[in-house]
């Protein structure tokens, strides 16, 4: 059974740095995607950021230049660095992990991120 715990979130100032963890634990896929997304309060969940197996890497457009996502293999350990925070980065942030051979997705609990002075 494939877990996703996330980590990170909290309350920062705008124009601050969080850096978001993704701990998956269970089986690890050869083949996968592994995304960030953030759900604000009465607004659809929205793809932040994803990086795939091999490496490759797209970013929604508010988060060029901002956000970073990335991987530590060793600890099957996803990241998601976002700088210059603004208010309307404020919302729940999730990361999913995909299995593309079998198209199944696993989802993390999510974890709030706060923008504000």
């Amino acid at each position: 059974q494939v877990q996703l715990v996330e980590s990170g979130g909290g309350l920062v100032q705008p124009g601050g740095s969080l850096r978001l963890s993704c701990v998956v634990s269970g089986r690890i896929f050869s083949i996968y995607s592994m995304g960030w997304y953030r759900q604000a309060p009465g607004k659809q969940r929205e793809l932040v950021a994803v990086i795939t197996s091999n490496s490759f890497t797209s970013y929604a457009d508010f988060a060029k230049a901002r956000f970073t996502i990335s991987r530590d293999n060793v600890k099957n350990t996803f990241f998601l660095q976002m700088a210059s925070l603004k208010p309307e980065d404020t919302a729940a942030y999730y990361c999913k992990l995909t299995d593309v051979v079998s198209s199944s997705d696993y989802w993390g609990q999510g974890t709030q991120v706060t923008v504000s002075a």
